[in-house]
């Protein structure tokens, strides 16, 4: 949690502006594009405008502590602070190195101990709370919300997953509901971040950072106001019980009459608008990285990105071995030898391998100690996984104890909420594992909102309709799904996909298995989720024995990096393609995703320093659009100043490495 902190004060009549009846406050960008506008006459309400495109207008904003004490109406005005900041922030385990961080700010403070904090970016607006209250504080509501125009467009997950009957328990793993502002359906409860489509092309991306000791934000339609979304947040837990799937959820049963109980001196968590141009820019935006609280790990270099690979999705199904493959010794051991042969860091030992809620309980047909000293030998480092419940139970003896054997990790899964409580329990989580070196993966979880910033060893997070889905559905909407997500769920922080798939069909031959699962869309389609989706912890999701067989493949998946020097957003379209290049170590990878239309990109190479390149690009074959696992390899000679042309199939995608 971040303290109260006192602002040096700079003049910027260039970016701030206060009325005659010191009642509204201006705040311009750097570039002055966008422009935030806060009203403090009665309520409290704040409007964001992007040159001449209204973003959101007069939407309301407060919260409500116990005895029904509000701050955000009848304020008064005690002080007003503005100043700039242009800096860079030194990343860890990002998709680049440096993050530059230019903004204008506002601080107002307000009688009755508390204030807002407003920021202006080139691409976003944001504010927050912070009180100066000595005791601590019962917060029982908060307002906040967008105010819309009819006619906007809104991209917004669902949580139609409602187990146990509990609205605000979800597993955070939705396609898109788009719906107008007007057309919102009443009992839609969505979750953030959400996109909206604004007029002139222009989009906005609505989320939050920096949520510490605070539960997360839920969105519904404001039955009020018309064209507006609001707020809604889970009350604290006051009884839990096991239950939900496999009885591993620890379920609420009921509920206090707040939202949180915290410290009085403190900052609130980011609320946040992104808005963009051109629907490329919201891939490459940092603003999460921007707002979040810095770095709290002192030294950083025993956190080690890379991949892994995986037994669960595809069922430990290797086959031609001399032993019963299972959750069992031989079985990882051959993962191991696997992943040696083909310089993958890590393994992960998915559920099986201990009781589900006790750690302390192995299964009796895995040697623990001995798959490690395995590992060791080999290079390979174990990942183990675990229900939120079963390590909640002793954070830091578990971590003690299996970092001390020499587990690099732990896969976090079934946290299924974002209520106070849980937020407080992943940062607890995030903190004792750093003090072991340890790594979280978190899923079954809310998206990242910062805390992968602030504990960089929080290395990926699920929140995703990812991969696993295959396994038990064959809806046609997912290659739709996986160019979509970068321009949304994408701007939260990493996200655990888990691609690699081996076995890929085309529109409508998928079919949902639990042992052999496939992909839909083209082979060289999840090739490209390696360059597109940011995770710092990159999955393998195929078995090994289906990896030796398409070496070729293999090879270029164990060479995409996991962490990049630099990122650059290439020509996509929201929904429809998505085309981006990253650095790392001098050399240019670039990736392209397309849904089920068939498209040539041409690649513009501008940005690559001038000379002469070679490139070798992986691409849907001739007949890819009848077996999805076709693909061709070639090498051509290009500088700087020509361009890519690129034909993707339905469902396809490439990957090009630029040498």
């Amino acid at each position: 949690m971040k303290k109260y902190v006192v602002f040096c004060v700079i003049a910027l009549a260039v970016c701030f502006k206060l009325t005659a009846q010191n009642k509204v406050y201006e705040l311009y960008a750097p570039n002055k594009n966008i422009v935030i506008t806060v009203d403090f006459a009665g309520q409290i309400k704040w409007s964001v405008k992007h040159l001449q495109t209204i973003v959101t207008s007069s939407a309301a904003i407060a919260m409500q502590t116990e005895g029904n004490k509000i701050w955000g109406k009848d304020v008064k005005v005690i002080a007003a602070k503005t100043k700039t900041v242009n800096e860079k922030i030194k990343t860890v385990a990002y998709k680049k190195d440096t993050v530059d961080n230019n903004y204008n700010e506002l601080l107002v403070q307000c009688k009755g101990g508390y204030g807002l904090i407003f920021r202006a970016y080139n691409n976003a607006a944001a504010y927050r709370f912070f009180t100066t209250v000595k005791d601590s504080l019962f917060i029982t509501g908060e307002t906040a919300g967008l105010h819309l125009a009819a006619n906007d467009t809104l991209l917004i997950p669902p949580t139609s997953d409602l187990r146990g009957g509990e609205k605000y328990t979800c597993s955070f793993e939705e396609f898109y509901t788009h719906t107008t502002a007007a057309g919102l359906n009443a009992d839609t409860l969505g979750y953030l971040p959400l996109l909206i489509k604004l007029p002139d092309n222009k989009k906005a991306v609505y989320l939050e950072t920096d949520i510490q000791d605070y539960p997360a934000m839920f969105i519904r339609k404001n039955k009020t106001l018309a064209n507006s979304i609001e707020a809604t947040f889970a009350n604290y837990p006051a009884q839990e019980k096991l239950g939900g799937y496999s009885n591993i959820n620890y379920m609420v049963t009921q509920r206090e009459n707040y939202l949180a109980k915290t410290a009085g001196n403190r900052m609130f968590p980011w609320r946040v608008l992104v808005v963009s141009q051109q629907d490329k820019e919201l891939l490459n935006c940092d603003i999460v990285y921007q707002l979040a609280e810095k770095n709290k790990i002192e030294n950083t270099s025993w956190i080690k990105p890379g991949k892994v690979a995986w037994d669960w999705w595809n069922d430990w199904n290797i086959s031609h071995v001399d032993f019963k493959a299972g959750i069992n010794t031989p079985t990882y051991k051959y993962y191991i030898d696997f992943a040696a042969k083909n310089n993958i860091e890590y393994i992960v030992l998915d559920e099986g391998w201990s009781d589900d809620w006790d750690l302390n309980k192995l299964s009796d047909k895995i040697d623990l100690k001995e798959l490690i000293n395995y590992g060791k030998q080999k290079n390979v480092d174990l990942i183990l996984w675990s229900t939120w419940y079963a390590l909640a139970q002793d954070i830091e003896g578990l971590c003690s104890k299996y970092a001390a054997m020499g587990i690099k990790g732990f896969k976090v899964d079934f946290l299924d909420r974002n209520d106070q409580k849980m937020i407080v329990s992943a940062y607890e989580i995030a903190a004792v594992a750093a003090k072991h070196k340890l790594l979280i993966d978190y899923h079954g979880t809310f998206p990242p909102q910062g805390l992968q910033v602030t504990y960089p060893n929080v290395i990926n997070f699920e929140a995703v309709r990812g991969m696993e889905w295959s396994k038990w559905s064959a809806d046609e909407r997912v290659p739709q799904h996986e160019v979509t997500l970068p321009f949304i769920r994408m701007m939260a922080g990493p996200m655990d996909y888990t691609p690699g798939a081996m076995r890929n069909v085309t529109k409508g031959n998928a079919k949902a298995s639990h042992s052999l699962p496939v992909s839909q869309g083209t082979r060289c389609h999840q090739l490209a989720m390696y360059v597109l989706y940011d995770a710092p912890l990159q999955m393998l999701a195929d078995n090994p024995t289906v990896y030796y067989k398409e070496q070729e493949c293999t090879d270029l998946i164990t060479s995409i990096p996991t962490t990049f020097n630099e990122t650059i957003a290439l020509d996509s379209k929201l929904a429809e393609y998505v085309c981006i290049a990253k650095k790392a170590n001098g050399i240019w990878y670039v990736g392209g995703l397309n849904n089920w239309a068939e498209r040539e990109l041409s690649i513009d190479l501008s940005f690559l320093p001038k000379g002469n390149y070679t490139i070798e690009i992986f691409k849907d074959g001739l007949n890819a659009g009848k077996d999805a696992t076709d693909y061709t390899v070639e090498k051509i000679q290009i500088t700087n100043e020509g361009k890519l042309k690129i034909n993707m199939a339905s469902g396809g995608g490439f990957v090009a490495t630029i040498k």
